[in-house]
């Protein structure tokens, strides 16, 4: 039984190639893609970790190019194959299965491997510091997802080909990539880049990416979505991402780690209103989904600002090296909405945080639609971000915490530094400028300079009106000088920090 349509001889190949059958896919109904064998996806995960690709049988490992290819086996999370084919000069050809390019964990498995088995995704390598050493920096594998790091960074968060009504009641759909076509690099390349075909229910696509490694990876990519049928909610450069617990939540009782999360924070750049807004990202009590929206977007992103280890205490996940990552539009996208999607999880395993951008209108089938942006993987400063930036959030009840209190009112506080405030002694006139939505109430706010940490801080009691979300919005300023971005907040009633308020 085959699994992959291998193509029996080289082929033409351009982007335009991919773009043609993305767009005669879309003209067919959707078919699953076939699954493989149901013993590799009932796998134990030691199992599955036992299957293990030899990097001595790397593509182009023998090659004078720094970058090599490790192929990832289907099974476990990965249930069906990709088509992978390599692109010399303008022609193309198909890579088939061979299974003897894997290490496994017993006899037995290693009988039961289809030859024509396929491949679940792709591994890329680069060395970042030493020549003899090949280090993965993005993988490609399951459904649409990608992951990519930086020089200085390990696995976090992941982004995704197109995210498709997330967060709806309909159901979200998750398309795949079934196709790609990797190309074979100079010897000298400093790049390399790859193109995928992707196909789901609603919706095909052609995708050009082209990366480049180093402190920051970056990935630049160019889309062509076709839709097969009306799409409510597009999500357009998706990333998704873990939060369980911060400085701005309540720790999960029995967890001795101060904070466990990829990412503690959404930024967005606007730039017609030239506002940088950050959202620290929450774990909610239920499904959570806020709209941002942007006249001429800049970028968006989720980052993990705080890289203390001292604040995860966790010397296995390196929680504090997790990567930021950082979406810069190419060209213009019009106007839409940053989405922020949070689902509350009851631990580190599950990936609860999806942030997007969407366009104005929906789309509609028998259309196309084109995006080119750059995803910029490292550490937290990679948004270029001139203003002061949000550091820590802290909530609690303000019946308990000095500088005034109140029945029913949250104690906020805010941490900023850098930007503008490098520049102000602990004398300045710095100043808060804070606004309470949904009804509440701003009992009181000021600002100090806390020379221990080098930082201002913001302090707010607010009062959210009866079962009603605490809604936030806070810069720092000195006179008509906006100092710092614009922290925004919600809790939704229910939520841990509201439970405890008195």
């Amino acid at each position: 039984m085959s699994f992959l349509p291998w193509a029996a001889l080289a082929e033409p190949f351009s982007f335009q190639t991919v773009i043609d059958k993305a767009e005669q896919l879309a003209g067919s109904n959707w078919r699953a893609p076939p699954q493989v064998p149901k013993f590799l996806q009932e796998l134990s995960y030691h199992d599955y970790q036992g299957m293990r690709f030899k990097s001595e049988r790397s593509l182009w490992a023998d090659a004078d190019s720094p970058f090599t290819v490790m192929l990832t086996p289907p099974g476990l999370f990965y249930q069906h194959a990709v088509a992978l084919n390599i692109v010399e000069g303008e022609q193309s050809e198909p890579l088939a299965f061979d299974k003897s390019q894997f290490d496994y964990p017993n006899a037995e498995l290693e009988k039961l491997i289809p030859a024509d088995l396929g491949y679940a995704g792709f591994r890329l390598t680069f060395p970042f510091a030493d020549p003899q050493v090949a280090n993965q920096f993005l993988v490609f594998a399951g459904a649409s997802y990608y992951r990519a790091v930086g020089r200085h960074n390990n696995f976090g968060l992941s982004g995704r080909g197109i995210a498709v009504n997330t967060g709806l009641p309909s159901g979200e759909e998750f398309p795949s990539f079934i196709e790609f076509w990797l190309k074979k690099p100079a010897p000298d390349a400093t790049s390399l880049t790859f193109y995928g075909l992707l196909d789901g229910k609603s919706l095909t696509g052609a995708y050009e990416f082209e990366v480049i490694p180093g402190d920051e990876t970056r990935l630049r990519v160019s889309s062509v979505l076709f839709p097969r049928q009306g799409i409510e909610l597009p999500g357009v450069a998706p990333l998704t991402s873990m939060f369980y617990y911060g400085e701005n939540t309540q720790r999960p009782y029995g967890e001795w780690r101060p904070e466990v999360h990829d990412s503690d924070g959404l930024l967005i750049h606007d730039g017609h209103s030239n506002e940088w807004l950050w959202r620290p990202l929450n774990n909610p009590a239920a499904l959570s989904m806020d709209y941002y929206a942007t006249e001429q977007l800049k970028g968006f992103g989720l980052l993990q600002r705080d890289a203390d280890f001292r604040s995860y205490m966790d010397a296995e996940a390196g929680y504090g090296t997790r990567p930021s990552a950082w979406i810069e539009p190419r060209g213009e996208w019009g106007r839409g909405h940053v989405v922020l999607t949070q689902l509350p999880t009851p631990d580190e395993t599950n990936d609860n945080i999806v942030a997007f951008w969407t366009p104005e209108e929906k789309w509609q089938a028998g259309q196309s639609y084109r995006h080119a942006y750059e995803v910029r993987f490292g550490r937290a400063d990679l948004a270029r971000n001139p203003m002061a930036r949000a550091l820590d959030s802290f909530l609690g009840d303000g019946t308990r915490i000095g500088g005034g209190a109140a029945d029913g009112a949250v104690r906020v506080i805010v941490d900023f530094a850098g930007g503008p405030l490098d520049e102000r002694s602990a004398e300045a006139g710095v100043s808060g400028q804070v606004t309470a939505l949904e009804e509440g109430e701003v009992l009181e706010h000021f600002v100090e300079y806390v020379a221990p940490l080098k930082r201002w801080r913001l302090s707010m009691l607010v009062r959210p009106a009866a079962n009603r979300p605490l809604s936030l919005r806070a810069f720092l300023h000195e006179g008509g000088e906006t100092l710092s971005e614009t922290w925004t907040y919600q809790l939704l009633p229910g939520s841990d920090v509201l439970q405890v308020i008195k």
